[in-house]
């Protein structure tokens, strides 16, 4: 007998370049995603995060359990540069993480490249 929809949380099991955002949301790997995205070693997460939102270390919980496969966190806080809170930094580096704050547009150029190279890369993307 058929269960019917079966909604799961939004994941792609591997690594991609990011072909398009805006719209409020992401176009990777053949796909599309509405919202905020998290782009780590163990693939592309949907993400609770809109534009204003306060990044909190909960909020971040999934890169943290990624840590190991991370060396740069790029943080695209939306239209516009926002700071990384101390404490958020503060866990990031305790990681061995180094933490870059700019607009979603300019995280997203900076991932590709540095996916392209081959880094440990990953990015924390607020949709626009």
């Amino acid at each position: 007998m058929a269960k019917g929809i079966e909604i799961r949380d939004a994941h792609f099991p591997g690594r991609a370049p990011i072909d398009a955002y805006g719209n409020g949301g992401f176009r990777f790997a053949d796909m599309s995603h509405r919202g905020s995205i998290l782009c780590l070693p163990s693939g592309i997460h949907g993400w609770d995060m809109r534009e204003g939102d306060l990044l909190t270390i909960a909020s971040l919980e999934r890169v943290l359990a990624d840590a190991s496969g991370i060396e740069v966190l790029l943080i695209g806080a939306g239209a516009n540069l926002r700071p990384i809170p101390a404490d958020v930094k503060a866990a990031l580096k305790s990681r061995g993480i180094s933490s870059d704050p700019m607009s979603t547009g300019a995280a997203v150029r900076t991932f590709n490249i540095m996916l392209a190279e081959s880094r440990a890369v990953a990015a924390a993307l607020i949709a626009v």
